[in-house]
């Protein structure tokens, strides 16, 4: 069967959903709205959906910015603990929600997900050439280790900065304190760190993904 030239999977799985299973759906069924307002269709290669009650998916384009994803969720007011997977390869032809599709890319982050279990990471990313592999997984991790060691408060700041792209001093306007206050805070939270994580990241994965296109052209 022909293989589509190549997608980007994701995977969100809640951390101890089995404890309350009716608060994790609750959880997912926000995140997956909040991700399909986010995401255009023009990015989307299927509707975000999720399954059992813990995990949600998604098929994006290999343009797509997969980190989009993980940060709208790490930073929401309602978020639950989630670790994620990222993946980038070929997808088998189809129609219908992300959780009835299949191909390579897929059992790629199937693999994540488990490593990312039994490892207790909170993010993985792979996209099929080693030398961005080997860079992915040193990175990513830590970009998860710095989103999930956040307070409430600076969740707040941070996803008014990195996810609605307010500069400091409109954080400050809208929060109603100074802009020495959340230029300490965003210090704290090391917010500029996760900026520039996220930026290398998403770099490595548009070069990891082109050089393996021209690998296999």
């Amino acid at each position: 069967m022909t293989q589509d030239p190549g997608a980007l999977v994701l995977f969100g799985d809640v951390v101890r959903s089995r404890d309350d299973l009716q608060a994790s759906t609750r959880w997912l069924r926000t995140l997956t709205a909040d991700l399909e307002r986010a995401y255009p269709d023009a990015d989307r290669l299927a509707s975000i959906a999720f399954t059992q009650g813990d995990e949600l998916q998604a098929l994006l384009r290999v343009t797509a910015d997969p980190l989009a994803a993980v940060l709208r969720a790490a930073l929401h007011p309602e978020a639950l603990d989630m670790r994620w997977v990222v993946a980038a390869g070929p997808i088998q032809p189809g129609s219908g929600p992300t959780t009835e599709r299949t191909g390579r890319a897929f059992l790629l982050a199937r693999s994540l997900l488990d490593t990312a279990r039994a490892r207790r990471e909170r993010l993985l990313v792979a996209v099929g050439s080693e030398p961005a592999d080997s860079l992915l997984a040193d990175l990513a991790p830590l970009l998860g280790d710095l989103l999930g060691d956040l307070t409430d408060r600076q969740r707040a700041i941070a996803r008014l900065m990195l996810v609605d792209g307010l500069r400091q001093s409109e954080v400050a306007a809208r929060l109603g304190v100074s802009r020495a206050t959340i230029s300490v805070m965003a210090e704290r939270a090391r917010i500029r760190r996760i900026e520039g994580l996220g930026r290398a990241v998403r770099r490595i994965v548009s070069d990891g993904i082109r050089s393996d296109g021209d690998g296999h052209g």
